[in-house]
């Protein structure tokens, strides 16, 4: 090789190498303006979530004032803390340095636009503020994630399993619960209370430690889902293997509670769907002693 022929050998090298420094300082800027969050929503407060999965399937998030709402569900309230966790992890959490950034990368770690685990879609005022794909987990409670309008791929404190498409699993869990109840009437007892006082129907006290499981079973029950349409039809003329008419503060409700396959449903006359419940909840409600706690034993 001549000396022009090796001196343009050596000058592709340093072009090479030049532009291998800028491309690195450009990812570097990247990430540093992505340290800040994994997504920018400036001054903006979002104010609705589009939550979508692998098979299109879609779950839509709705702020009004300081609640989260779903709207598939008639507008039930979401866990609000839940959804508030996941807005932070996106638009305020850290999100480290990045872990790939090839387009290559993007289809390996599920991040691409065309293929991925989740797809969210952050709004304020009916103005989309961006898209977060999420994508393969490297480790406990994480999950790649990219923003579509960036090429970094970085690996954040979520899990998929708590990001489902299924409203159900997104409800407040408190829903159900009755706070401060003052008259509870069920089959084989009736309780009132009076002036701090509970009394039976018939003036007499009530065993305490009954009293005090059923006070607490109303007070913590936790919703878990809502039944499927075929599992609501099928016990919609069934039985109940308990119906409470709790009187509360707020107003009086009605519970019925059944067993179908193994899992447990309430229905509340507040609302028109059939609640899933742990087996726990259940059992507590169902297993006080009517005879106990009306003083027959």
């Amino acid at each position: 090789m001549n000396r022009t022929g090796v001196a343009l050998f050596f000058l592709m090298l340093l072009q090479l190498a030049v532009v291998a420094m800028f491309y690195q300082l450009e990812l570097d800027e990247q990430d540093k303006l992505a340290g800040n969050a994994l997504l920018d929503t400036g001054s903006y407060v979002v104010d609705e979530i589009m939550l979508t999965d692998e098979s299109g399937t879609s779950l839509q998030l709705r702020r009004v004032g300081e609640r989260w709402l779903l709207p598939k569900l008639g507008n039930l309230p979401a866990d609000a803390a839940r959804v508030d966790a996941l807005v932070q992890q996106l638009t305020q959490a850290d999100p480290g340095w990045s872990v790939a950034h090839s387009p290559a990368a993007r289809q390996r770690f599920l991040v691409a636009h065309y293929h991925f685990r989740r797809k969210l879609v952050l709004s304020a005022l009916d103005r989309e503020l961006g898209t977060v794909y999420l994508g393969t987990s490297p480790g406990y409670r994480t999950v790649h994630a990219r923003n579509d309008a960036a090429e970094n791929i970085y690996a954040v404190n979520l899990n998929l399993f708590e990001l489902p498409v299924d409203a159900g699993k997104w409800l407040d869990p408190r829903l159900l619960q009755v706070r401060a109840p003052v008259a509870i009437n069920a089959d084989g007892y009736t309780l009132q209370r009076h002036s701090g006082a509970w009394q039976l129907g018939s003036g007499a006290t009530p065993e305490p430690r009954e009293l005090q499981a059923l006070l607490d079973a109303l007070r913590h029950i936790q919703v878990q889902g809502v039944a499927s349409p075929t599992t609501t039809s099928a016990l919609a003329s069934v039985e109940a293997d308990l119906i409470l008419q709790v009187q509360g503060l707020a107003g009086s409700v009605e519970l019925k509670l059944f067993t179908r396959d193994s899992e447990h449903y309430v229905s509340s006359s507040e609302y028109p769907y059939l609640f899933l419940i742990s087996a726990y909840d259940f059992d507590k409600l169902t297993g006080i002693d009517s005879l106990l706690i009306s003083g027959a034993q």
